[in-house]
C-alpha cells in the first residue's frame, strides 16, 4: 500500500510538473470553460442550462482521452514497464495509478467548474448534488478506462491521438455537449448513441436537474458503468509489457468490445 501510495504522489505531481499535462489537465479545460461561459451563453442564453455539466465533461475528456494514453505509451517505449515487471509491480498498479491521478485532476477542475458556473455565468446549478457527484465520477472512471485501453492499444505516439480524436470530435459535435440531442437529426441522434458523452449529459439532466431526457438516464448510467469496466479489463488483459515485445495477449481490435454497451444502449434507449 506504502508503494502505491508513492506511485500514485509521484503521477499526481506529474500531472502538474509536467507542461504538457499542465495544459490537458488545468489549462486547457478552464480556458474553455471561460470562452465558453463568456461567449457561447450570450449568444445562446439556453446554453446557461447545460453549461456546467457540459464543460466537467469536456474536462474530463481532455484530461483522459487527450492527456492519459500518451504517457503510457512513452512509458512503455522507453522500457519502464520492464523495469517494473522485474521489481514485481502488477499491470493492475501500472494502469490504474495513472488513471486515478488523471481522474483525481479532473474532479479538481470539474469542482471549480461546478462552483463558480454560478456566480460568473449564471448557470443552472444541479437541483441534486448528491447525483451530480456520484454521475461526475461514473462519468470520469469511464473515460479514465477509455483512455487507458487506448494507452494499452496504441502503437505509438501519433496513434493515440487517432484513437483519442476519433472518439472527441465526434462528442464534441453530436454528443450532446454543445447541441442538445433534441435538436439533432434523428439519424444523427442514432449515431451519437455511440458516445459515451451522450449518456453522461442524459444522466446529468435526468438525475442532478430532474429533467426530461431523450434517453432513460438510469440506462444511460448503466451503460456508461459497463464500458468503464469492460475498457479497464481490456486493457489489463491487452496490456504489453514492453513495445519490443510482439507477442500479444489477444489482438488489439478485442478493444471494440468495450463499445459494446453503446451498440445495446442503441437499441435501449
Amino acid at each position: 500500500m506504502t508503494a502505491f501510495i508513492h506511485h500514485f504522489a509521484f503521477e499526481f505531481k506529474t500531472g502538474l510538473r509536467n507542461p504538457t499535462l499542465m495544459l490537458m489537465n488545468y489549462l486547457f479545460p478552464l480556458g474553455f470553460y471561460a470562452l465558453m461561459g463568456a461567449v457561447m451563453i450570450p449568444i445562446n442564453p439556453g446554453f446557461a442550462e447545460v453549461l456546467i455539466p457540459a464543460i466537467v465533461i469536456v474536462a474530463v475528456m481532455v484530461s483522459t482521452l487527450l492527456g492519459l494514453p500518451g504517457p503510457l505509451v512513452e512509458a512503455r517505449e522507453a522500457g519502464i514497464f520492464r523495469s517494473f515487471k522485474i521489481n514485481g509491480v502488477p499491470a493492475l498498479s501500472i494502469l490504474s495509478i495513472p488513471a486515478l491521478s488523471t481522474i483525481f485532476h479532473a474532479l479538481i477542475v470539474s469542482t471549480l467548474i461546478a462552483l463558480a458556473g454560478g456566480p460568473l455565468f449564471k448557470a443552472a446549478v444541479p437541483s441534486s448534488w448528491p447525483s451530480f457527484v456520484w454521475i461526475t465520477l461514473l462519468t470520469a472512471f469511464t473515460f479514465g478506462s477509455i483512455g487507458a485501453l487506448i494507452g494499452v492499444i496504441a502503437t505509438g505516439s501519433r496513434s493515440t491521438v487517432l484513437w483519442s480524436q476519433l472518439i472527441f470530435l465526434p462528442s464534441m459535435l453530436i454528443g450532446g455537449l454543445m447541441v442538445p440531442l433534441s435538436l439533432l437529426p434523428e439519424s444523427v441522434r442514432s449515431l451519437s448513441g455511440l458516445l459515451p458523452t451522450s449518456y453522461a449529459m442524459q444522466a446529468y439532466v435526468g438525475y442532478a436537474y430532474g429533467q426530461a431526457t431523450i434517453f432513460d438516464p438510469g440506462i444511460s448510467a448503466l451503460v456508461l458503468g459497463t464500458s468503464g469496466v469492460l475498457a479497464f479489463a481490456l486493457a489489463i488483459y491487452l496490456f504489453n509489457w514492453d513495445s519490443q515485445n510482439r507477442a500479444r495477449r489477444g489482438h488489439p481490435l478485442l478493444a471494440l468490445l468495450s463499445w459494446a454497451p453503446y451498440v445495446v444502449g442503441i437499441f435501449l434507449v
